[in-house]
């Protein structure tokens, strides 16, 4: 007997939390979250809950946790494409379609309680947060950025009557081994045609006090149409900036200026956090922060963050300066790749632009749809 309970106490709170946590602490490819993140969620003053509403559930079977599930009701998504959608987050659950089925039934119903018509997702708060089930790439690192899955969950939410939306695919970058400068060389013609120039900056504080709110406005224009995206608030955007501050290396940062100092391109990567983070639980033990702390310094690998091109400048090649500056990255010392994490499968421009690296799609991931009314 599965028995549901909506997530109230601070007890339940901790056991949604941990559940993953303790289920795949022994998987070397799982990457954890940072906890003390996790549990925010769960706060009246949550960023996000100015347009949303969140439900959590737990499933338990004779007294154990099996799984865990959260809705939520994403208001502004919803009047940005005119839907009536609850987005599924954070499912996790031991093999057994029993516990899926009751988990996706509670969400579900909640979902119609509030008037929806549908439930889709993995799906976020924003696109900031993890999205996307893992269907391909079982026995690859997960970054920070992304969640890690057993293979059995798709088949299971297929069970309850789910089926593809969207696909995402990531892919490892590296330089290429014959490299002829023809990339370079594009760049340096476009940025000469159309007078444009790299945004200086001393440090990370200066790059943020310069570019920040140009940054995220840029993002805003070039997200916009992409699937499960809503605007940033201040909020969000506070929170992006305190939560990616201290990895911010301007090595891995490229911002295009146009000859009146406005941003028009950008590209952020950073030091990949996974390899520190693997085993911690999401935990800043001691050995852990030096772990941190030493490959947010020495960095083997890279994450891409936040690629965007001004719409205005969508048509005039600028995106090609942008994948020059990623690949002078992956010049730098110690540098072995970089991860691309998630590019839906139709953008078949950013899909090619990586043919020019060493590249390799290495894993795949899917967000589900089901009409429930």
């Amino acid at each position: 007997m599965i028995e549901i309970r909506e997530v109230k106490t601070r007890k339940e709170r901790k056991q949604f939390v941990e559940f993953p946590l303790k289920m795949y602490k022994d998987n070397p490819c799982f990457v954890p979250p940072f906890y003390g993140d996790e549990m925010k969620i769960f706060r009246k003053d949550y960023v996000y809950n100015d347009m949303c509403e969140s439900v959590f559930f737990n499933a338990y079977r004779d007294g154990k946790i099996v799984g865990r599930i959260s809705g939520i009701l994403q208001r502004v998504s919803n009047e940005k494409r005119n839907e009536k959608r609850v987005r599924f987050t954070r499912f996790d659950s031991i093999d057994d379609k029993e516990v899926a089925g009751a988990l996706f039934k509670a969400v579900e119903d909640w979902a119609v309680s509030k008037g929806m018509d549908t439930v889709c997702g993995p799906l976020g708060y924003s696109d900031l947060e993890r999205e996307g089930l893992l269907i391909y790439g079982f026995d690859q690192v997960s970054t920070f950025e992304e969640q890690y899955n057993a293979e059995y969950y798709g088949k299971l939410i297929e069970s309850c009557g789910y089926v593809k939306e969207v696909d995402w695919t990531e892919c490892q970058l590296r330089y290429p081994a014959q490299d002829d400068g023809k990339l370079d060389r594009l760049a340096e013609t476009i940025m000469k045609k159309y007078n444009l120039h790299i945004g200086p900056a001393k440090n990370v504080n200066e790059f943020i006090d310069k570019y920040a709110s140009q940054l995220f406005e840029i993002l805003d224009k070039s997200y916009a149409n992409l699937y499960g995206t809503v605007p940033f608030t201040e909020g969000m955007i506070k929170m992006t900036i305190e939560n990616f501050k201290l990895i911010i290396d301007l090595r891995f940062v490229v911002v295009i200026l146009d000859e009146n100092d406005k941003v028009v391109c950008l590209g952020v990567c950073f030091p990949s956090l996974a390899n520190a983070l693997r085993g911690s639980g999401g935990h800043l033990y001691p050995t852990t922060l030096i772990k941190l702390l030493h490959d947010i310094k020495h960095p083997k690998v890279i994450d891409l963050g936040l690629v965007g091109v001004d719409p205005e400048w969508a048509n005039r090649g600028i995106s090609t300066v942008a994948m020059a500056g990623i690949m002078r990255m992956l010049k730098n010392d110690g540098i072995e790749y970089a991860e691309t994490n998630l590019n839906l499968e139709d953008n078949t421009n950013i899909r090619n632009f990586w043919k020019r690296f060493d590249s390799i799609e290495h894993k795949r991931r899917r967000s589900y749809v089901k009409k429930i009314s």
